[in-house]
């Protein structure tokens, strides 16, 4: 009892330290100086205020020697993320089935009430998972259906859920509806029509894509969701690249499912994700990994994975900390300076396309930029091969471009460059 009392009061100790100021040792600057920022100014103030910005920027540990704009694929952690993971990873390995099991398990049910509250629902519909495809996929094979059952899909769709989808479609004669429209489009009335043209009675279940990953488009997913359920269909709802970028809670999009990757815009470990299920839809959805009690309507029956990355899921804390103390409609309203930035100009370059609508409406970070005559592997080539800018090349459907992804801590340098090289390969 006495070491288990020392361990205890370790763990507190810990934990606490993490409530210090944020960047300590890393610069300096604290939770108060952050949250003074937000008396003093706006959301959209602070998005070009680079003094504050450099102090986020310092946070983070990133290569000095390349310009990371893809963070649409993974975003890195800041340091005290790292710096948690670490810990409770030396901690894992002074005893893994003790402090895995009896000890690093015991916060999964703390971790799963702040993520509910920052998501806007109950804890009790919530999920802590690997990744997106996971989360998404749990409800995409989980789901009953029958043959002939229609779905609603946009080839834009990530493929993985496109390949889950087909996969039903293959084994159980399911059927796909395509939503028949191209990117960009800046006509969300247009969109919820293609939508519901797609919609008939046989149509169970509608899949959206919040934020396309392609090229950065917002879809107009509340729209489209109260046209299924008009209807009577359900609606899943794709949030990978959504969550912790944009600013909004998971019920006002108006979907029944949600699944979204924690190692994207929240900055959380490698390897981290998050179902949502409403309450009422649980008990339907069998798990991806089979446990004793598929039919019940407990969230937690999708958690059961085996042996799993305690130590990945418990410093998703600390990255849920830091997206608070930057602060939602700051971090959102910076994101969209820095694509809009560098977009704005890139659309004054011959030859020089832009993919993505600028609108704050229609876009978030990302943003896909294509090049005439030049193919999107050329592009990104050429752009990592001269100015050492790693971007992620896109060629998909009608799109054949780069996808350009700045983050918290990208430089209006790092941008400038980007133009650089993008004047360059015009000239070619």
């Amino acid at each position: 009892m006495a070491s288990r009392r020392t361990f205890i009061n370790r763990m507190v100790a810990l934990s606490t330290a993490t409530s210090l100021p944020l960047f300590k040792g890393i610069a300096a600057i604290d939770l108060a100086q952050i949250h003074q920022y937000n008396s003093l100014q706006t959301a959209q103030q602070i998005a070009t205020d680079e003094d504050f910005w450099s102090q986020i920027q310092q946070a983070y540990t990133v290569s000095p020697q390349i310009i990371n704009l893809n963070n649409g694929g993974v975003s890195p952690s800041p340091l005290v993320v790292q710096n948690a993971q670490d810990r409770y990873n030396k901690l894992a390995n002074e005893g893994p089935s003790y402090f895995m099991w009896r000890i690093l398990d015991q916060g999964r049910e703390p971790l799963r009430d702040k993520l509910a509250q920052f998501a806007g629902v109950s804890p009790e519909e919530i999920a802590i998972n690997r990744n997106a495809t996971e989360a998404l996929d749990t409800v995409i094979l989980g789901m009953p259906l029958t043959r002939g059952d229609e779905i609603v899909l946009w080839r834009y769709d990530y493929p993985n859920m496109l390949h889950a989808w087909r996969q039903r479609e293959m084994r159980e004669g399911i059927k796909i509806n395509y939503v028949n429209l191209d990117l960009p489009t800046e006509s969300h009335d247009l969109i919820v029509e293609k939508y519901v043209e797609q919609m008939t009675a046989r149509t169970k279940v509608v899949h959206l894509t919040h934020l396309i990953n392609w090229n950065g488009q917002i879809m107009p997913v509340k729209r489209i969701a109260e046209e299924a359920h008009k209807r009577g269909i359900e609606v899943i709802i794709d949030g990978a690249h959504s969550f912790a970028h944009l600013q909004y809670k998971i019920p006002d999009l108006g979907g029944d499912y949600f699944g979204t990757s924690l190692h994207k815009w929240l900055s959380a470990p490698i390897g981290s994700g998050m179902l949502w299920v409403k309450k009422e839809k649980i008990n339907k959805i069998y798990p991806l990994i089979p446990n004793d009690k598929p039919t019940s309507d407990n969230i937690r029956k999708f958690e059961n994975l085996g042996t799993r990355p305690f130590m990945i899921e418990q410093a998703i804390g600390q990255a849920l900390q830091f997206q608070l103390a930057i602060g939602n409609a700051r971090k959102e309203a910076r994101l969209h300076f820095l694509k809009e930035y560098w977009a704005k100009e890139a659309l004054k370059i011959k030859k020089v396309k832009l993919n993505t609508p600028i609108p704050l409406s229609h876009s978030g970070a990302l943003a896909h930029v294509g090049i005439e005559g030049m193919e999107a592997g050329k592009i990104e080539g050429e752009l990592f091969a001269k100015f050492k800018i790693h971007t992620s090349p896109v060629k998909w459907e009608k799109l054949d471009g780069v996808r350009v992804t700045p983050h918290v801590y990208t430089s209006l340098q790092e941008l400038d460059r980007l133009l650089e090289g993008l004047t360059y390969l015009s000239k070619l």
